[in-house]
């Protein structure tokens, strides 16, 4: 018997920053500037980020959330300072399926514009998901601003 494959969606979602693309990129490869941003929420407490910076090179964060740890995880797929970054995605706790998720970054006259398209996100999570990368870049926005970046 032949199952049916899982229905799948992808989410854009774009963020207009007044930084370079070479600090927006680097960003998302840096713990210490990802551990402030990168799954992290409002409430929860980042206990663990670690990067592998390179092709086939994996991400952990850990984000403590009222009592229990949640895991993202990735690899990298493709690296192309500064315009474009890919890496697998899954949060396990959740759902064991890796998704993707591509990052494309231009250069505008006020910064850098930002492109993130997330492949591969079960119905159920599409709302969460989107919502969930618009404040993870809004974020980023705020944390470089804190960093005087």
């Amino acid at each position: 018997m032949e199952t049916q494959p899982e229905i799948t969606s992808s989410i854009v979602v774009t963020h207009e920053f007044s930084h370079s693309s070479e600090i927006i990129y680097d960003s998302f490869l840096d713990p210490l500037i990802a551990s402030k941003f990168l799954f992290a929420t409002p409430t929860g407490q980042m206990v663990r980020a670690e990067i592998d910076p390179r092709i086939g090179g994996v991400f952990t964060f850990v984000d403590r959330r009222d009592g229990s740890d949640t895991l993202h995880a990735g690899e990298y797929l493709e690296m192309d300072r500064p315009n474009h970054l890919v890496f697998t995605f899954a949060v396990p706790q959740y759902s064991p399926v890796f998704t993707r998720v591509a990052i494309d970054i231009d250069a505008t006259p006020n910064g850098s514009s930002l492109t993130l398209t997330h492949d591969g996100v079960l119905p159920d999570y599409l709302q969460q998901t989107e919502a969930g990368w618009k404040m993870i870049l809004l974020s980023l926005a705020r944390t470089l601003s804190a960093y005087d970046l």
